[in-house]
């Protein structure tokens, strides 16, 4: 199916794209167009604008900023999985974002920026405590992961705004992603999947961060699970005493994929999984 017709613009800058979005009753960002472009085909969204930031220059770069590194609305996938700078949770689920096509054009921020309530990258930035640079009409401010994923398809960014970048904070501790996927592995969306980050001292884990996608309406924090966590010495035993916990404070959906039931047993295995694979790693 085509697309009904649409206005295209391609700004040269970020002030340039918000004012064209400003300006338009229904616009739509456009980076990689992994999404974007099926779900117009499809006729599921149908802007009157699609503003492509392709040609912004310095949007394409993961760099080193205070305290965190940064990376740029036009990261591609395959960027973000192959990038030293970047905790492995996140890595690992760039890596199994899609195929390998998808993983060359599709970017980080757009995957985040959609919202997609079983994608991977979005519950690795929220384990990881991201926080969302975001410019608009009002200038730029920054959005907490924890405070991003509103719904299904849903974040906090407004109509007018960009999601320009994002920034992972650099705090030391390990990180592991673990996921089922739809088709088996993991070159497909999550039918539950788990990003853990742990920080462990003297033998014990100090602080930790669980969130789950895949099994709900948005990624989503456990933070029952990470809780119970702390405070352990993080033995194959408190793991499983943690994941346990998982299902406490995150509401799971049946759906074509499975039953309340059977996300929560995923979760749970899920969760085990990645929390072993960063306490290892800590």
């Amino acid at each position: 199916m085509y697309p009904r017709p649409f206005e295209y613009l391609a700004p040269g800058s970020i002030d340039e794209a918000v004012r064209e979005l400003s300006n338009s009753d229904y616009g739509k960002v456009l980076a990689g167009g992994m999404s974007l472009i099926p779900m117009m085909k499809l006729r599921l969204l149908s802007p009157e604008l699609v503003v492509d930031i392709g040609r912004i220059p310095g949007l394409d770069e993961i760099v080193e900023v205070a305290g965190a590194t940064s990376i740029g609305a036009l990261v591609r996938h395959a960027a973000t999985a192959d990038s030293p700078h970047l905790p492995a949770a996140l890595r690992t689920a760039a890596a199994w974002t899609g195929d390998v096509q998808v993983r060359n054009r599709g970017t980080t921020c757009g995957a985040v920026a959609h919202a997609d309530m079983a994608a991977d990258q979005t519950a690795a930035v929220l384990a990881l405590d991201g926080v969302m640079i975001v410019s608009g009409p009002r200038g730029t401010r920054s959005v907490a992961a924890a405070d991003f994923f509103v719904d299904v398809l849903t974040s906090a960014l407004e109509p007018q705004e960009v999601l320009t970048s994002i920034e992972i904070p650099s705090r030391g501790g390990a990180s592991a992603y673990r996921k089922l996927g739809r088709r088996g592995g993991h070159s497909d969306y999550a039918i539950a999947g788990a990003a853990v980050w742990v920080d462990k001292a003297d033998g014990h884990i100090v602080s930790a961060r669980v969130a789950l996608t895949g099994v709900g309406l948005r990624a989503e924090l456990a933070r029952a699970a990470a809780q119970a966590l702390v405070g352990t010495d993080g033995s194959n035993a408190a793991i499983a005493a943690a994941a346990r916990r998982v299902g406490d404070d995150v509401p799971m959906i049946e759906d074509l994929f499975g039953s309340v039931e059977y996300k929560a047993h995923l979760a749970e295995a899920m969760t085990r999984r990645a929390m072993q694979a960063a306490v290892a790693a800590a």
